[in-house]
């Protein structure tokens, strides 16, 4: 982030930090003017190819609700080098990666784990990464800025659907999110798979910003997918909150009101979508064959020849999902009837019933 950013965060906190946090926030406010330094660095010697960047072909959106397997499926996809994505570096420093990439890249492992602590992923500053992250530090409205202050109310849940939101924040968002796709198309220069779960509910913004995109949609069992999403939320803000994260009451409410809300903007706008451009997946298919699974979604969006893709997917098959154990959930019975009844239409449509 940069200063305003950062202090607009803050601003909409209520600056309420708690003391254990101090040490984050000094950090990044440190961090936060040097993000300016290196922003207008990057400015002056890339600003012409940053006027004229294009994208290299209509973009993949990966679109689901978080722990549904959108990550895995964002790594498959991407095996294809005929295909790229923003990386973890570019999300997490959109202002100036053209100028810094390389260096985090080759000296900066060490700040990342090497998997990540939810789902025992591999991580890195290279590996593939929700864009949600760049739109936020780039001081576009995000639900993601909740996490900062977990105590608070939920900020910015109107951008998961866009509900009230103004034509004029509806077109300032969707250029921060097309500026952004073509400076990582500068590097990348091909067609760009992105995901992120929070792009579910707005599908029909993407659509029309992006006229030829395709989309690729994936589901998973709510029984499995409620406490995962419930884990992911606490060990973030454990790890990247302002304050101390607080207990949480079964059910979250806070995780129900989300898939709601997502879902209905999603099957409401989805019709407005050709059949060509959107195929449904679903995750226990996705772990169960991973080769197949891929191949289905190449036929069913026209992407390109599967076979020259086939061999580095069965390579990761054989090397990584063999020895890949996703984490076990328990879920009691009364926050299953929860479920079941908030999230009836999810559980029927998506045959979980």
């Amino acid at each position: 982030m940069r200063p305003l950013t950062w202090w607009g965060l803050l601003k909409q906190g209520g600056f309420r930090v708690n003391a254990t946090r101090l040490a984050l926030l000094v950090g990044v406010s440190i961090a936060t003017p040097v993000n300016t330094l290196l922003a207008l660095i990057q400015h002056w010697f890339w600003r012409r190819n940053l006027a004229e960047a294009e994208l290299h072909g209509p973009p993949v959106f990966i679109v689901g609700h978080w722990r549904s397997g959108t990550t895995l499926l964002h790594e498959l996809m991407v095996l294809d080098d005929r295909f790229g994505s923003p990386s973890t570096f570019q999300c997490f420093a959109p202002h100036h990666f053209l100028i810094s990439e390389w260096f985090f890249r080759r000296f900066g492992g060490w700040l990342l784990p090497s998997r990540r602590p939810m789902d025992n992923m591999i991580a890195g500053w290279e590996r593939p990464q929700e864009d949600e992250f760049a739109l936020m530090n780039l001081g576009l409205p995000s639900p993601y800025r909740s996490l900062a202050f977990p105590r608070n109310a939920p900020m910015d849940m109107n951008y998961l659907d866009f509900e009230g939101v103004s034509a004029e924040d509806q077109s300032r968002w969707r250029q921060g999110l097309r500026s952004f796709l073509q400076a990582v198309s500068v590097v990348v220069r091909r067609p760009l798979v992105v995901k992120s779960p929070t792009h579910t509910g707005r599908v029909r913004q993407l659509a029309e910003e992006f006229p030829d995109a395709k989309f690729i949609h994936i589901c998973r069992d709510p029984r499995a997918l409620y406490p995962s999403t419930v884990r992911l939320w606490q060990g973030l803000g454990e790890g990247q909150s302002l304050q101390n994260w607080p207990e949480q009451e079964e059910p979250n409410q806070y995780v129900l009101n989300c898939l709601q809300r997502m879902y209905t903007a999603f099957e409401r706008d989805r019709p407005l979508l050709a059949a060509n451009r959107i195929v449904d997946i679903r995750y226990e298919d996705l772990i169960a064959d991973p080769v197949v699974t891929i191949e289905s979604i190449y036929h069913s969006l026209h992407l390109a020849d599967f076979e020259s893709a086939r061999p580095q997917i069965q390579a990761w098959v054989e090397a990584e999902h063999l020895q890949y154990k996703p984490n076990q959930h328990k879920l009691d019975p009364k926050t299953e009837a929860t479920l079941r009844e908030v999230w009836k239409d999810y559980f029927e449509r998506y045959g979980y019933a």
